[in-house]
């Protein structure tokens, strides 16, 4: 059985519109990382928010090499603040500013990245 790769995180089913507001910067620890999940239980969209200062990094909670979640919790994500985290299912390492994978099964493929912007203390989805 062959799985297709996602391409872009727009074409995953669930997939917030740009605009939606995810959650408040202040929500998250400066070196912290949060995952949300938007949408219904028949349909979830998981999201990694990772935040360096005033920068957030969003990814869609989708490991590179299983297309499974990285992790249901955050402490499952194993982070290192500013430098990586870790998918809980296999232990590929990801870093947190681009989301390539430096070690592990997928060493070189990424996670989805999320566009988004903080407005306001907002952490809002953003065009592309």
């Amino acid at each position: 059985m062959t799985t297709q790769k996602v391409l872009c995180w727009k074409d995953i089913p669930g997939a917030p519109a740009v605009g939606v507001v995810l959650t408040r910067l202040d929500e998250i620890a400066d070196g912290g990382a949060c995952i949300l999940s938007l949408g219904s239980d028949a349909q979830t969209f998981g999201i990694i928010l990772l935040r360096s200062g005033d920068a957030v990094f969003a990814y869609v909670n989708r490991c590179a090499h299983f297309g499974l979640p990285l992790a249901s919790e955050v402490k499952f994500l194993y982070p290192a603040p500013h430098k990586h985290i870790t998918c809980s299912v296999h232990y590929a390492r990801y870093r947190w500013s681009d989301g390539v994978c430096d070690k592990g099964d997928c060493e070189g493929e990424f996670l989805l990245k999320i566009p988004v912007v903080v407005v306001s203390g907002d952490v809002v989805v953003a065009t592309d």
